[in-house]
């Protein structure tokens, strides 16, 4: 009987560090951020700000930063988008038909994060400069005007977004692919099912986990994300996490900060919940 009693506290000692980790760096920081999003907007860093449970501050900032938020909402959904029909391909060819060029090709897929974030967008930046080969090539084939320009636009944002954010689609949908028992789609070709119906039925269902847990992964951080707006963008692509980044460093404005943190948020979690749920993937992700 001791010592199944004190089986039992290894077990609570063994999960002390874990929870002691989440304390420490998720609920004090989240209770944080929950306070300051209540803070007396009559406050400042000189006076202080006290919690005087100012719901308004919500409503404050969804009506001043509403464009801001939807932008970020618009760029990551696109750029999730265009990372799943990239990622798709990208993970497809790897898992089906690498042969003994996979390793490689994963690593390939996995070598851009051996790089600083900071300056995988400083590059892209140059990439997409105005004199340089991409935009003269635009110019000289008549897709890009004579003084038409790709930086401080939201395709450069969306691109360094699709970029940065590509292996975390291409990893999870190659984890379901690799999956997938080949002998389905040849017996769906032997049913008389043509490939692309074969797709659909076969390959498409049985990847679904893969894609849910790429787009998640992908958007997630995506609607959050300011350094691509801010270094490839202009003043008419701030994303909210700029607006965020602004009001706590610049403005010193906490409670709009918070507030606009915790819409931002509850938003993103409330999407989440129905996306799973609308995929009807809940029980396997």
């Amino acid at each position: 009987m001791a010592r199944s009693g004190k089986r039992r506290y290894t077990a609570y000692w063994l999960l002390a560090p874990g929870a002691i980790w989440l304390v420490l760096f998720f609920v004090v920081p989240f209770y944080s951020l929950v306070a300051t999003s209540l803070y007396d907007p009559n406050g400042s860093v000189l006076s202080g700000y006290k919690v005087t449970y100012h719901f308004s501050n919500y409503w404050h900032a969804l009506k001043s930063y509403h464009p801001e938020l939807l932008r970020s909402l618009w760029y990551a959904g696109l750029a999730t988008l265009v990372c799943l029909v990239v990622g798709y391909v990208l993970a497809y060819a790897i898992a089906f038909k690498a042969g003994k060029w996979r390793n490689l090709l994963l690593v390939l897929v996995i070598a851009p994060f051996f790089t600083s974030f900071l300056l995988r967008t400083l590059s892209w930046k140059l990439i997409l400069s105005d004199h340089g080969f991409v935009v003269s090539t635009l110019q000289n084939v008549h897709i890009l005007s004579h003084d038409g320009r790709l930086l401080n636009t939201w395709f450069a944002v969306v691109a360094g977004i699709v970029y940065n954010f590509l292996p975390f689609m291409v990893l999870p949908l190659y984890a379901s692919l690799e999956k997938v028992d080949g002998r389905l789609i040849e017996a769906a070709g032997d049913l008389y099912a043509n490939p692309f119906r074969a797709f659909f039925k076969v390959t498409w269902p049985l990847s679904l986990p893969g894609v849910v847990a790429g787009t998640l992964l992908t958007f997630i951080p995506a609607a959050g994300d300011y350094i691509n707006a801010q270094l490839l963008g202009g003043p008419g692509q701030t994303m909210v996490g700029n607006k965020i980044e602004n009001l706590f460093t610049t403005s010193q404005d906490y409670p709009d900060a918070g507030a606009l943190s915790m819409i931002l948020m509850i938003l993103i979690i409330g999407m989440v919940m129905v996306y799973i749920r609308t995929s009807g993937t809940e029980d396997l992700v």
